[in-house]
C-alpha cells in the first residue's frame, strides 16, 4: 500500500535531486573524516533546499547541519555518508571488480543513508511551510561513524540540546525498525616503545616492541575465555616496528577494538586490555602508552517511537520493486552462501522466504538470534529518544562491508528503498509534531530509563576526534 498523503508527495517531489546525491556521494567515497567532497554534497544541496545551514558541527569539518521551520517541537533527522577502505566495486554489476584497486567503497551503505535523511528533511521542511505547523526539523550530516564515534563526539559537545526525537534509518535486506541494541565499543591504540639494536650481533641490547605487541595478542587471547559470552575483542596492527628483522624493533603500534553489551561491562574490558599491555611491557623491559581513538555507547530503546515507525510501516507496506530489480538481486544472492541469504531472517526470527528482494513488512519483537554490531547511534539515543528503521535496498543476504553492497549502492532498487525509508521517517516526524501526547509518552519514557541508568560519555575528556586535514 503507497501513501497517497501530501506529505508522500513532496518526497516524490524532491526524490530525483536527492538519489542524484545519493550517486554523487557513491562516486567520491571518503573514509572517515575526510568525507570532504560527499559533505560539500550535502551542504550545497541543503542550501538549494532553503534549509538554514550550520557547518563544523562540534568543531569537526564534515559535520553539518540543516534546520526549517520554526517554534514547536524540534525533530531531528539523521544522516552518514563516509565509506570503508578497500571496498572499491564497479556498480550493477554482479562480479567483483574493483573501479580502483584497493581503493575506497560504499559497502555500508552510507551513501544512501544520508541522502534518504535529508529527503525526509526537506519534504518536512515543504509540509511545515504549506500548513503552518508550529515545529523545527533538523537535518544531521553526521561524519565516521564507521569507527569514528563522531555522533559520541557531537553529543559530547551538546550538538543535540534541545532536540525532541531523532529518527535515522539503514539501508538492510529487510524493511522493519531496528532492534535498539548495539555493543559498547572502545577503539585503544596501545604504543609500545622499546630499544633498536643489531638482532644478530647485540640482540641482548635491544628490546622489542614487537614482541610486547605479540605478547599483548597472547594475553588478549587468554583473556578471551573470561569476558562474557557477548563481548567482542578484535585488533589490527597500525606500525609493526619496520620491515628489517635483522632491526629489533624499537617501535610498535595495535589498535584493539573492544565491545561489551553495556558500556560498564565494556570499560571494565577496556581496563583488563590495558593491563594485559602492561604485562606485556613488563616482561618485554619496554613501555606502553594507551590511547583512546574513539568510544561509543550501546543503545538506549524506546518502546513509544518504535511502536509508531512499526505503525508507520504497517500501513505503507513494503517498497515497491519490480522484475529488473528482482533479477538483479538473484544475480547477487548467486554470490552468496546459503547461511549468509538465511541470516537477516534468523536475526529477525522470521521464517526464510524465497524471494530476494524483501517487499514486505518485518513484524516486531520475533525472538531472532542476536547479532550486534557497535554504532555511534547509540550515544544519541542516550541525547534524546530516538528510532531507527532498516529498510530494504539490497538483495536478501547480502553481507555489510562487502564489494556486493558497494554494487548495489546506486541500482533503482537502492533508490526504491531510500525513498521508502525517507517516506516512513517523514511520517513519523509529521506525527510527533502533531501529536503532542505521543512526543511526550517518548520523552518521558527517555527520562526513566536515564534516570535508571544516567549517561556516561564513553570517550575521555582529553580525547579529540582524529580530524583529518581539509585538502
Amino acid at each position: 500500500m503507497q501513501n497517497t498523503s501530501p506529505l508522500s508527495a513532496l518526497i516524490d517531489s524532491h526524490a530525483p535531486d536527492l538519489t542524484g546525491m545519493a550517486d554523487r556521494v557513491w562516486a567520491t567515497p571518503e573514509l572517515l573524516y575526510a568525507e570532504f567532497a560527499s559533505v560539500a554534497e550535502h551542504t550545497a544541496m541543503l542550501r538549494q533546499k532553503g534549509l538554514r545551514v550550520t557547518e563544523d558541527v562540534a568543531g569537526i569539518p564534515t559535520a553539518v547541519m540543516g534546520e526549517a521551520g520554526a517554534g514547536g517541537p524540534l525533530i531531528a533527522i539523521l544522516g552518514e555518508y563516509d565509506a570503508l577502505p578497500g571496498l572499491s566495486q564497479v556498480a550493477g554489476i554482479a562480479e567483483p571488480r574493483p573501479l580502483t584497486p584497493n581503493g575506497n567503497g560504499h559497502g555500508c551503505g552510507h551513501n544512501l543513508l544520508g541522502s534518504g535523511a535529508m529527503l525526509a528533511a526537506c519534504a518536512l521542511k515543504d509540509w511545515l511551510d504549506q500548513t503552518g505547523t508550529p515545529g523545527r526539523v533538523r537535518y544531521y550530516g553526521c561524519p565516521a561513524e564507521e569507527g569514528g564515534a563522531a555522533k559520541a563526539f557531537m553529543v559530547r559537545d551538546g550538538a543535540f540540546q534541545g532536540v525532541d526525537a531523532a529518527i535515522t534509518w539503514h539501508p538492510d535486506s529487510l524493511t522493519r525498525v531496528d532492534d535498539p541494541l548495539s555493543l559498547a565499543n572502545t577503539r585503544a591504540d596501545f604504543t609500545f616503545t622499546g630499544k633498536a639494536s643489531h638482532a644478530a650481533a647485540s640482540p641482548h641490547l635491544g628490546r622489542s616492541a614487537l614482541d610486547a605487541v605479540e605478547l599483548t595478542s597472547v594475553g588478549v587471547n587468554y583473556l578471551r575465555e573470561h569476558v562474557p559470552q557477548d563481548a567482542r575483542i578484535h585488533y589490527a596492527y597500525l606500525d609493526a616496528g619496520g620491515p628489517a628483522p635483522n632491526v629489533v624493533q624499537a617501535s610498535a603500534k595495535v589498535r584493539y577494538s573492544i565491545r561489551a553489551l553495556n558500556l560498564s561491562t565494556m570499560l571494565d574490558l577496556v581496563d583488563r586490555v590495558h593491563n594485559v599491555a602492561k604485562g606485556a611491557a613488563l616482561m618485554t623491559d619496554t613501555k606502553v602508552e594507551m590511547r583512546v581513538f574513539s568510544a561509543v555507547s550501546n543503545m538506549l530503546g524506546n518502546e513509544v517511537l518504535e511502536h509508531l515507525m512499526q505503525e508507520v510501516l504497517d500501513n505503507l507496506g513494503g517498497v515497491p520493486f519490480d522484475d529488473n530489480d528482482v533479477a538483479y538481486a538473484s544475480a547477487i544472492q548467486a554470490t552468496l552462501t546459503a547461511e549468509e541469504i538465511s541470516q537477516p531472517f534468523r536475526r529477525a526470527g522470521v521464517p526464510v522466504r524465497a524471494e530476494p528482494l524483501c517487499d514486505w513488512i518485518v513484524p516486531r519483537k520475533q525472538a531472532g538470534e542476536v547479532m550486534i554490531g557497535s554504532t555511534d547511534v547509540a550515544d544519541v539515543s542516550w541525547a534524546v529518544p530516538l528510532v531507527q528503521l532498516l529498510t530494504a535496498t539490497l538483495a536478501i543476504g547480502t553481507p555489510f562491508h562487502t564489494w556486493q553492497v558497494t554494487a548495489q549502492g546506486k541500482t533503482p532498487a537502492a533508490h526504491k528503498g531510500m525513498t521508502h525509508a525517507a517516506r516512513a521517517m517523514a511520517i513519523c516526524a509529521q506525527r510527533l509534531f502533531t501529536d503532542a501526547g505521543l512526543l511526550n509518552a517518548a520523552k518521558a519514557e527517555h527520562a526513566a530509563r536515564l534516570k535508571a541508568e544516567p549517561y556516561r560519555c564513553p570517550i575521555p575528556s582529553d580525547v579529540q576526534p582524529p580530524l583529518v586535514p581539509r585538502p
